[in-house]
């Protein structure tokens, strides 16, 4: 299954905003994979928590193999141990085992979440250990597949909205008008944006660089300043 970019949001997104518009005409269509189980979508998100893509597809290979489905019932038969052994850490392993109990108790609702409104998904994933907003607000976009989700925590939508909209800094007030202007289709600008972040428009630089390379020239730079300036933006 895929999110593809509708001919009706594009037309919608390419009226409201002139910038995104000549982007997506640059692009086309664009279409990313999604995830229809939300059980293993949650633990897909977890297993990936601070590590590289590779590592997590890794480890999901490694679990899926161990497990014929990865639901509840088997995870909590596979046990903290044997969760560990697939490559994750003890802490992943406890959330994922948390997850797995509550929802094989009936104490989380995992099916109630498809009618939920998008706050109320985002409160009740957030409830969960080692689930943040940002991975509900994935989980909203590449498995729910609602269509009105940009998420300001998301280190890739903001450097795509620098680099369309030419800011130094994305604060909230900046995200919101965007956000509104992208309603009720922002799950699709949310796709051309993350493009943008990642090179796809050649030409386009994020100001932000300029402004931290600025800054290096005028004090001596550590390691710490080193790895933020290279760290890539968040993807799902």
């Amino acid at each position: 299954m895929i999110v593809s970019c509708g001919e009706m949001e594009l037309a919608y997104l390419k009226a409201k905003d002139k910038r995104l518009g000549a982007v997506i005409d640059s692009l086309g269509v664009l279409q990313r994979p999604v995830h229809d189980d939300i059980f293993s979508s949650v633990v897909h998100h977890i297993l990936g928590q601070q590590i590289s893509t590779k590592a997590q597809e890794a480890i999901w290979e490694r679990l899926s193999s161990r497990v014929d489905t990865v639901d509840a019932a088997h995870l909590l038969a596979l046990g903290r141990t044997e969760l560990q052994a697939v490559g994750t850490s003890f802490r992943k392993a406890d959330y994922i085992l948390d997850f797995a109990s509550k929802v094989a108790s009936g104490d989380f609702n995992i099916a109630s979440l498809e009618t939920m409104p998008d706050a109320e998904v985002i409160a009740a994933l957030s409830s969960l250990k080692g689930v943040g907003a940002w991975t509900a607000e994935m989980l909203l976009i590449f498995t729910l597949k609602r269509p009105d989700v940009l998420s300001f925590g998301d280190l890739g939508i903001q450097r795509g909205l620098r680099m369309l909209y030419r800011h130094r800094e994305i604060d909230r007030k900046k995200f919101e008008r965007y956000k509104k202007r992208y309603a009720p289709y922002a799950s699709t600008a949310s796709l051309y944006l993350w493009a943008v972040a990642g090179g796809a428009i050649e030409g386009l630089t994020d100001p932000a660089a300029k402004a931290r390379q600025g800054g290096a020239a005028r004090q001596k730079p550590n390691k710490q300043q080193n790895a933020d300036t290279a760290r890539e933006p968040q993807q799902p």
